[in-house]
């Protein structure tokens, strides 16, 4: 028990002088993040610039190089077995886990989410109180109308509104990590994502968010950290960072910015 409560006491990230290499190159270089746990922040780069492999260090499907100093904790432990670990993160990408997830209907989906697999394969057990937790989600991220229906036959805001829920259900998503969570969404998904998003921020939920749209960032979010080149160069609060002499830096363009209802755009 003293285990457990000192474990929810710690935050849930730190990273100290981590560098990642990918395909023969380092892509990330000398990383120092810490993130509380409950805390809501967004991470913001260009294409390119490490973002998505900083969420795969996160997740352990990519691992640093072995220097020197270098240390990687999540929820206060170095060492995880993965199946564990991914019970313990949300992770929502643009990627199903599997090509039979497009043949399993809403509500399995999320079920799926319990066991990290692509579809309820005959051999997983789903109990009462799996299926109760399922449906609080499903009402929580607004799918309960497309519960029945096939993941492969839906929209992509609606795809998207289930994985988050698959992400959620496990053990209530202490974190859910987002990894450019707007692609491939029209304006209406779009905006159903974030008003969704939104409602899971309020209910205390820590996200995680990764993106290249400073509309994704939302009222909720107070931390932003910008990357470049596979490094942090700024890291600190949205109204210091998200200014159009920040982010023209950042992307190497003019930038121009407009703060409205708490949301940041730029054109």
């Amino acid at each position: 028990m003293g285990a457990i409560i000192l474990e929810a006491m710690c935050p849930f990230l730190e990273l100290v002088d981590v560098h990642v290499a990918r395909g023969g190159r380092t892509v990330l270089h000398g990383i120092n993040l810490r993130v509380e746990a409950g805390e809501q922040i967004a991470i913001l780069g260009p294409n390119g610039c490490g973002k998505s492999t900083l969420i795969k260090t996160m997740t352990c499907e990519c691992y640093p190089l072995a220097l020197e100093g270098t240390r990687v904790s999540l929820f206060g432990r170095e060492r995880w077995e993965l199946t564990e670990l991914k019970w313990r993160l949300g992770v929502v990408s643009d990627e199903l886990p599997g090509r039979p997830m497009l043949r399993t209907a809403g509500r399995d989906a999320v079920l799926t989410g319990f066991f990290s697999s692509s579809t309820l394969w005959p051999n997983l057990v789903v109990t009462a109180e799996m299926r109760a937790r399922a449906e609080e989600v499903l009402e929580l991220v607004g799918a309960t109308g497309i519960a029945e229906k096939l993941v492969g036959e839906m929209s992509a805001g609606e795809r998207r509104r289930v994985m988050v829920g698959r992400a959620l259900v496990g053990s209530g998503a202490e974190m859910l990590l987002l990894d450019e969570p707007s692609n491939a969404l029209d304006m209406a998904a779009q905006q159903g994502l974030r008003a969704m998003l939104r409602r899971l921020a309020q209910h205390g939920t820590g996200i995680l968010l990764i993106t290249h749209h400073i509309a994704d960032i939302l009222p909720e979010i107070g931390r932003v950290i910008l990357m470049r080149e596979g490094r942090i160069v700024a890291d600190g609060k949205k109204e210091k960072l998200l200014t159009a002499p920040v982010l023209s830096e950042l992307f190497g363009v003019e930038v121009r910015v407009m703060e409205r209802d708490g949301f940041y755009h730029a054109w």
